[in-house]
């Protein structure tokens, strides 16, 4: 029956606009440091079985195929693309480059996901203590065990997440610290809390800490930034397809609506 198509042609609205918001943000992110873009995965809904292959059709046959109806689709869930993005070299000495695999461990609120909270956006800055923080609007605190001094010249965070610097009285580089990166085994389960904030949940798993280039983790590279992954060309196709099958299904909604008013003139002679 028509409205049959009139509910499944919804689904398929609901489940489009849901897309397109995913896009738009996407789009709208294409120059945020460190950003991940996502994508929508979809899934068709329940069917209602009017005829089992299998069964017979006869004295001595039997049915090749069986008649289903489909009831529509629905927005499954956002996956997030972990694929590096650009390197934009800033030569500045507190923006940090993950090359490969690995996030920055930061501070959040005690409440917010036990205070963990992980980053790909390297652009850092000091605050007045000498610690380094993400230059975004919270400014949340990078977990590391160094603090800059305020007399320290030259400094300088090697590939493997050595900090040092030049201190006045001495004619070598004093080592600060150690910056280490985190992984999970399925950063696709991260949580998204704004601010180029991931938090850990139970489909993440635990993350794993280790030096850079160790175990799997990146290497950092100094005066460089992470440009976000978004590629505008595939999101604007992505745009004009969703758009293209949303007026379709639009138009599903009017011909079932015809459909219906045909059948209730017809009832009506």
């Amino acid at each position: 029956m028509s409205y049959i198509a009139l509910n499944t042609a919804a689904t398929g609205l609901s489940a489009l606009s849901t897309s397109l918001d995913v896009t738009a943000n996407n789009l709208a992110n294409a120059n945020t440091t460190g950003f991940k873009s996502s994508r929508v995965n979809f899934e068709d809904l329940y069917y209602q079985e009017l005829a089992q292959p299998g069964i017979a059709s006869g004295a001595a046959t039997q049915r090749p195929t069986g008649l289903y109806v489909g009831l529509g689709t629905r927005a499954a869930g956002t996956q997030l693309n972990f694929a590096q993005g650009a390197t934009e070299t800033t030569n500045q000495p507190f923006d940090l480059l993950i090359e490969g695999d690995g996030f920055f461990e930061v501070e959040l609120p005690d409440d917010v996901s036990d205070g963990r909270g992980f980053t790909r956006a390297g652009n850092f800055t000091l605050n007045a203590e000498g610690e380094l923080v993400m230059a975004n609007s919270p400014g949340f605190r990078v977990r590391a065990d160094f603090t800059i001094p305020q007399e320290a010249t030259e400094v300088s965070i090697g590939t493997d997440g050595i900090v040092s610097a030049m201190i006045p009285g001495s004619a070598q580089p004093t080592e600060l610290g150690q910056l280490t990166l985190l992984r999970f085994i399925n950063p696709a389960g991260l949580e998204s809390r704004g601010n180029n904030i991931y938090t850990e949940t139970e489909a993440s798993g635990e993350p794993l800490e280790s030096n850079p280039g160790e175990e799997g983790a990146g290497f950092i590279r100094q005066g460089a930034l992470e440009a976000s992954n978004v590629d505008p060309v595939t999101e604007l196709v992505t745009l004009i397809k969703t758009q293209r099958v949303f007026e379709m299904n639009s138009q599903v909604i009017q011909a079932a609506n015809e459909t219906l008013k045909n059948i209730s003139n017809i009832r009506a002679f």
